[in-house]
């Protein structure tokens, strides 16, 4: 069942992603090689708590951290540990919070010192694919047309792999809501969208094929072929003419590379 959300209940929502965002603000500002994905995640969740608000994904159906944090092949659930992250990693980055009753949801993939161009251009055409979705969440559209735009870019013109066993999701009162909203499909299929609609748009993408595999902890998936994995995540409130973006990039992006400049001789 999809809960529509007023416009009061959205603004709530701007609240929670937006501070997912400002979180993913403070990683970019603090991640350097030499960094364990742990020491990250203990950043994240006092981060979070010092805000008011709490880390949606501790807890969350038994997953033990506060964050989800997944190196180069690994897609996405990737467990915090003390693994330290190397000069060359892409390291992929999801939070969520729930503040004032209501969940944000967001993600970024970064790099790590000096990365592969080829890698580089995998994380460009991951984000893009994003926002080529959230150009299709408008009012009257279907879940299958953000589905097909985000698999017609990353996959027909790009040549990567689209997962297709993880998908995006409604979002609200709950983490995990309906519709489920994935990374393929075909135009004008799947429900069609209607004001208050509050989704999390995640393209999934892989350097090689797409197939995934599932680790031993029971949570981490990564790629089978071992190369390397992106993916990028909004927050999206659908709307007539241009879908409202309910968390925010800017300030990654700025504290993204005003990092890498500092770390330019690490």
């Amino acid at each position: 069942m999809i809960h529509y959300k007023s416009k009061e209940e959205i603004e709530l929502m701007r609240k929670s992603a937006l501070l997912v965002s400002a979180t993913l603000e403070t990683v970019a500002g603090a991640l350097k090689p030499g960094m364990s994905t742990l020491e990250v995640d203990d950043l994240i969740d006092q981060f979070i708590r010092d805000n008011g608000a709490i880390p949606s994904f501790k807890d969350y159906r038994g997953y033990p951290k506060s964050s989800c944090i997944s190196v180069n092949e690994e897609v996405v659930h990737g467990i915090p540990n003390a693994y330290v992250l190397q000069d060359g990693d892409i390291v992929s980055v999801d939070v969520g919070v729930f503040l004032n009753g209501f969940h944000g949801d967001s993600a970024y993939t970064f790099a790590i010192g000096e990365v592969k161009e080829e890698v580089l251009k995998l994380m460009a055409a991951t984000k893009a694919a994003l926002y080529k979705g959230i150009e299709k969440a408008l009012v009257g559209n279907r879940i299958g047309d953000i589905a097909f735009a985000i698999q017609q870019y990353a996959e027909k013109e790009r040549g990567y792999g689209v997962v297709r066993e993880l998908v995006g999701h409604g979002l609200g009162k709950h983490l995990h809501e309906d519709p489920q909203v994935p990374n393929y499909g075909k135009r004008g299929s799947g429900p069609m969208m209607k004001e208050g609609l509050v989704i999390a748009i995640e393209p999934m993408i892989n350097m090689g094929t797409r197939e995934v595999a599932y680790m031993d902890d029971g949570w981490t998936v990564a790629t089978r072929d071992e190369q390397p994995s992106a993916h990028f995540e909004h927050t999206v409130a659908v709307k007539k003419g241009q879908a409202d973006l309910l968390s925010s990039f800017t300030g990654i992006e700025k504290a993204e590379k005003a990092n890498s400049a500092l770390n330019t001789n690490y």
